[in-house]
Formats: structure tokens, C-alpha cells, sequence
């Protein structure tokens, strides 16, 4: 007998491909005068797209805050354009409760706290201070996520693992109350991740695809690895992970014929690393089927909300069981999403079957 599915909801990461492609942040050039006021603009029609779709899990853009941490643009520093928004982040905020939307942020691969320079550092920890502040100005609860990696390994593990602790310990208690720490699939995996969750209390963001691909966490069990994560989280905060399928798709690209001027086309075999467009609706059963209680899943896909719709529909069709498990505001109701991509034809055969 399997083990009965607990609930879940479904989520995806920063940009919205459906509906002709929706905004969510204010991405102009400094010189052009980006500001926060225009990503919450923007976040409005984004906001409106997620309920229309009953999606209530969304990572915000990492440019939400234009500059904000720039060292020589002091004129956006994040502090003052979070005060200079607050009626719009308030208002904003009361609309994203109201709609029972969990945010997180993931700031990108420059956000480096355990750097061994002081001062990378130190702006890597401002990337952090600056989207808690903007979560805690939108009335985030203790659910909404700062998701951070370890950083780089420096040829020094240990030293590297202390490194974080350390600038952990330096963050304000409001970013440390924010952070997730997510295992990656290159030096720092699920057991690195637990191993700072028991020395600082940093909540654990499971990456299941990483997971998988890590060479020396990979022996870890997906159910166990999950259950040490879970675990890290404060009761009555729902665990938040991550979930995405492998690109497997053979590319051919031109290659210069040694001694001539001619090019020929070279099939070159995927890595094991990079995310698929889509999502398998059997990883993200697997996934479901091993978590210890109710979990909120970030579709990390190329196609973003669409791959959401693909991932949806595929479970309806193919384990009602598991489809009945997430919990929506309409549940089956896919009138609106069937207005943004048809999955009618999921499960049409490959090929015609000629009798």
C-alpha cells in the first residue's frame, strides 16, 4: 500500500510565460531610473495571473529592488526605496495575504556570505538584509523565504562551512529569520546544509534535483535527505523545496572540421545538472510520496507557470490521488487555465495506431 499524499501547494519562480508573458519586476538600467515603486506596479497583473491560475507560491525577482545594494548608487539603496514605497508595500501586501500567496526570493550566484574577503561578505549579507526587509514590508509571516546557498568552497571545506556560520551569526535577527540554506549539486549538499542547520538553526530548502545530482550526497536517500530538511523548520511554517526534472535532450552544435574551413553538426549529450523545460509529473510524485507532512513545491522550470499548468494537468490524468492533494481555492476548477496553455491532449498516443 503506498503511503497516503499530504497536502501541498504548487509555485513557481519569477517570470510569468503565460497570458502573453507578464512582468514582475522593474528591470530597466540604472541610468533609465528603476525603482521599487515600478516593480510593485508591475506585481499588480502579476498578483491578478496567480490567482486566476490558483497558484499561491511565487518567488519574487531578484531585481524587485533596482540597485539596491550598489555600492555607488546610494540614491537606490534598498532602505530608501522600501520607505519611499511604504503605503504601495502595504497595500500590496494586504492584497497578497488576502489572496494567501506565499513570496520568497532567491538572490543569484554573486550572493556569497562565506567569501573569504571581508568586504564580499559583507555586500553578499546586504543582498540578504535587503529582501527581508522587503518581505517583512510586505507582511510576509514567518513563511516567506530568503533562499541562499553555502557560497563556494575555496579548496577548504571545513573553512568554507565556518565562513557561513560566521557571517550567519552577523545577520540581522530579522535576515536570519528569513533564510533558507538550499543544498546545490556542486560542493555543498545535503548533508553540508544540515551540518550548518544544527550549528546556526538556518531553516533547510530541499533541492530534490540537486539532490540527485550531487555526487557525494547522492547516497543519502531522497526520503531521508527530505525528512533531515523538514525537520529544520518551525512548527506551524509549512517546509518550502524546490523540484525540477533534467534536461535530456540531445543538442547538435556546428564544429570546425579540423584543416578546412568547413563546419559540421555534432551531437553533443546533456549534462545531468541543468533543468528541463517541464517538469516529470513522475518526479514530482516521487517527491510527494516521500514528504513527512505538507509541503509547498517551487517548480524550478524553464517554462515557469506553464510547466505548473503541464505538471497539474498530468497528475489530474494520471494520479487523480495525488491532483486531489493540492490545495487550491477552486479545486478543479481549470476553466482559467485552459484560457493560458491546452493540456487536452496529454496523453494522445505518440503515433497512430493502425489496426
Amino acid at each position: 500500500m503506498q503511503t497516503p499524499v499530504h497536502p501541498y501547494r504548487l509555485g513557481f519562480a519569477v517570470k510569468i510565460v503565460g497570458d502573453g508573458g507578464i512582468p514582475t519586476s522593474d528591470g530597466r538600467r540604472w541610468q533609465s531610473g528603476p525603482h521599487l515603486s515600478r516593480s510593485l506596479e508591475l506585481l499588480g497583473p502579476a498578483i491578478d495571473y496567480l490567482e486566476k491560475i490558483d497558484v499561491r507560491v511565487f518567488r519574487l525577482s531578484s531585481s524587485t529592488v533596482p540597485y539596491g545594494t550598489h555600492p555607488d548608487l546610494p540614491e537606490l539603496d534598498y532602505r530608501r526605496q522600501i520607505d519611499q514605497c511604504a503605503d504601495q508595500l502595504a497595500e500590496l501586501g494586504a492584497r497578497i495575504r488576502a489572496a494567501g500567496i506565499r513570496l520568497s526570493t532567491h538572490p543569484g550566484q554573486y550572493t556569497v556570505i562565506n567569501g573569504p574577503e571581508p568586504e564580499l561578505s559583507r555586500k553578499s549579507s546586504l543582498d540578504l538584509e535587503q529582501d527581508a526587509a522587503l518581505l517583512d514590508a510586505l507582511g510576509q509571516g514567518p513563511e516567506g523565504t530568503v533562499v541562499v546557498h553555502v557560497g563556494g568552497l575555496y579548496n577548504d571545506r571545513p573553512s568554507a562551512l565556518d565562513r557561513w556560520a560566521a557571517a550567519y551569526e552577523r545577520l540581522s535577527d530579522r535576515a536570519q529569520a528569513r533564510l533558507g540554506l538550499e543544498n546545490d549539486d556542486g560542493p555543498f549538499g545535503v548533508d553540508d546544509v544540515l551540518e550548518l542547520s544544527r550549528r546556526t538553526g538556518v531553516r533547510v530548502v530541499y533541492d530534490q534535483h540537486h539532490h540527485r545530482t550531487h555526487v557525494t550526497s547522492v547516497g543519502i536517500p531522497p526520503e531521508e535527505a527530505l525528512a533531515a530538511a523538514y525537520a529544520t523548520w518551525a512548527p506551524g511554517v509549512r517546509p518550502k523545496v524546490h523540484l525540477s526534472s533534467a534536461r535530456l535532450d540531445v543538442e547538435t552544435v556546428a564544429k570546425k572540421v579540423p584543416g578546412t574551413r568547413r563546419t559540421q553538426q555534432v551531437p553533443v549529450l546533456p549534462r545531468l545538472t541543468p533543468h528541463a523545460d517541464l517538469v516529470s509529473p513522475w518526479d514530482l510524485v516521487e517527491l510527494l510520496r516521500i514528504a513527512p507532512g505538507p509541503l509547498d513545491v517551487v517548480l524550478e522550470a524553464k517554462a515557469k507557470d506553464l510547466a505548473l499548468l503541464h505538471a497539474r494537468a498530468a497528475l489530474e490524468k494520471l494520479f487523480p490521488d495525488v491532483a486531489a492533494r493540492e490545495e487550491r481555492r477552486r479545486p478543479g476548477d481549470d476553466a482559467a487555465a485552459a484560457e493560458v496553455v491546452d493540456t487536452d491532449d496529454l496523453l494522445a498516443p505518440e503515433r497512430a495506431v493502425v489496426p
